[in-house]
């Protein structure tokens, strides 16, 4: 299982501001709403990013 990593951004205020809109169309955070534009935008110059599986959540069974 890997983990996310964390990196700086730097966007210009218009940019985030749309992608806050969007996100909140979405239901979504911001980070997820960045995630979803940048795997769409790979996926259509036909980079494939596969899904990293889910983290299990939740108490571990005993």
């Amino acid at each position: 299982m890997t983990t996310p990593r964390a990196f700086a951004l730097r966007l210009d205020p218009a940019l985030l501001e749309a992608i806050e809109r969007a996100a909140a169309a979405d239901l979504r955070s911001v980070n997820a709403e960045v995630a979803v534009l940048l795997r769409e935008a790979l996926a259509r110059r036909g980079v494939k990013v596969p899904m990293s599986p889910a983290p299990k959540r939740g108490r571990p069974k005993s």
